[in-house]
């Protein structure tokens, strides 16, 4: 009895020694991890400690690391997420291993927490959002703002705005051939059609114009902007068309112009040029910037359908580096009302950061715009391959390593880095 005690106490004094010279948590983001997509939301919780983070970029899948508490490692044992106390010395060889000149990897030091807005109807739609639905699943707090928040100017109190599978072209997501006799969508169209007027524009189009512009602003004065799904190609396509009417009378009640594609305007567009629009009102595509056109036959199966990930110079590309972290290059691909980028339409100087060569379409891509960053991800949710209006959400408990939903988060803690010298 005397030895087990001895024996109990000389573990305990054992793993207090242990614990007082490990001095840093590592968070391997490799294919050991137990909850990669967790592990973001536990480093954003730490910066909300006040305490600097490490993203260690292309180190073991793009790891965290940050100094030891216990009340940090209590929190990673509550949240089931995989992790390694270190000491000072494996702290500092692991930061020397990436400093190494020929190793293509580099330490990002994250320091602020981003402020987070989800540009979103407060109505319940017969869909979900990936992105909200990963954020929710990875604990990290979000602010939810639409039409009237943006107009009357609220978008600069936050740092990041995710773009909700919004249609900012005014034609309600071009669902009226399946869908106009829906209460759901006949609601979408009377409260537009009310937040219109309150702000005195004359259409649904003009509003949707009116939002775009103020989140062009909001990216010219520094801020962050993430869109998947028909966010992406509508976006632009609001900018292009400014001043031209492109709603048929089901949308806006009178007819488009007929020479719309003639009149767009490509240099008002963050990502697209030279691309067409689709005329027809009740066909389910806005244009031909999507290269799987929702009106023809699958292309590829599910089974071959995958997009690979390009991979960055760590030291000198660090932001695009940051936005394709994972422990898998080959990501699943999966549908979308926007799908996949045709990349001839794509712009001279945007990043393309994932492929499908096959197709000779992207499917992520990034750029700036004034002090501020944007990123488009093609596609609607990364592990339910064709969604369907009014389908169940994707229980994400079964897919908390699912490097699709990487990508979102990747996004989510590149405003918290802190910013570094360009090099000459």
């Amino acid at each position: 009895m005397l030895f087990r005690k001895i024996k109990y106490s000389s573990i305990i004094f054992i793993v207090a020694i242990y614990q007082s010279l490990g001095s840093y948590l590592l968070l391997p983001m490799d294919s050991e991890q137990t909850n990669h997509l967790k592990s973001y939301g536990f480093t954003y919780w730490v910066l909300q400690k006040d305490v600097e983070a490490y993203w260690l970029l292309n180190y073991r899948g793009g790891s965290f690391m940050f100094k030891y508490a216990q009340a940090f490692e209590n929190e990673l044992i509550i949240r089931g997420i995989r992790y390694e106390v270190i000491s000072d010395a494996v702290s500092n060889n692991i930061l020397a291993e990436i400093a190494a000149p020929d190793a293509n990897m580099d330490a990002m030091k994250l320091e602020k927490v981003p402020k987070i807005a989800v540009y979103s109807p407060k109505t319940k739609q017969p869909w979900d959002d990936a992105v909200t639905m990963v954020l929710t699943y990875a604990e990290i707090p979000y602010t939810v703002i639409f039409d009237d928040e943006i107009i009357t100017g609220e978008l600069p109190k936050f740092d990041w705005l995710h773009l909700h599978h919004e249609d900012f072209t005014g034609q309600y997501g071009k669902f009226y051939a399946s869908y106009h006799h829906q209460p759901w969508y006949q609601n979408e169209v009377k409260e537009a059609t009310a937040v219109a007027q309150k702000f005195g524009f004359n259409k649904v189009s003009q509003l949707k114009l009116g939002v775009v512009k103020k989140i062009r602003d909001f990216m010219a004065g520094g801020g962050f902007l993430f869109a998947m799904c028909a966010a992406t190609d509508t976006y632009d396509i609001a900018m292009s068309a400014d001043g031209t009417d492109i709603c048929e009378y089901m949308y806006d009640g009178d007819a488009a112009d007929p020479n719309a594609n003639r009149k767009l305007s490509f240099e008002n567009t963050l990502a697209f040029k030279n691309f067409q629009l689709e005329p027809n009102p009740l066909a389910y595509e806005y244009s031909n910037i999507d290269s799987r056109p929702n009106n023809q036959p699958l292309t590829l199966e599910e089974k071959n359908d995958y997009f690979q990930l390009f991979q960055f110079s760590a030291k000198w590309d660090p932001v695009p580096t940051m936005l394709t972290q994972s422990h898998e290059n080959l990501i699943k691909g999966f549908m979308g009302q926007t799908t996949a980028f045709r990349k001839s339409l794509v712009k001279s100087d945007v990043i393309s950061m994932a492929e499908t060569k096959s197709m000779n379409e992207v499917r992520y891509i990034h750029g700036n715009f004034g002090k501020g960053f944007w990123t488009f991800y093609g596609g609607h949710d990364p592990e339910d391959y064709q969604h369907s209006v009014g389908e169940e959400p994707t229980d994400l408990n079964l897919h908390p390593n699912s490097p699709g939903y990487r990508l979102i988060l990747n996004n989510i803690l590149f405003p918290a880095a802190k910013k570094k010298k360009q090099k000459t």
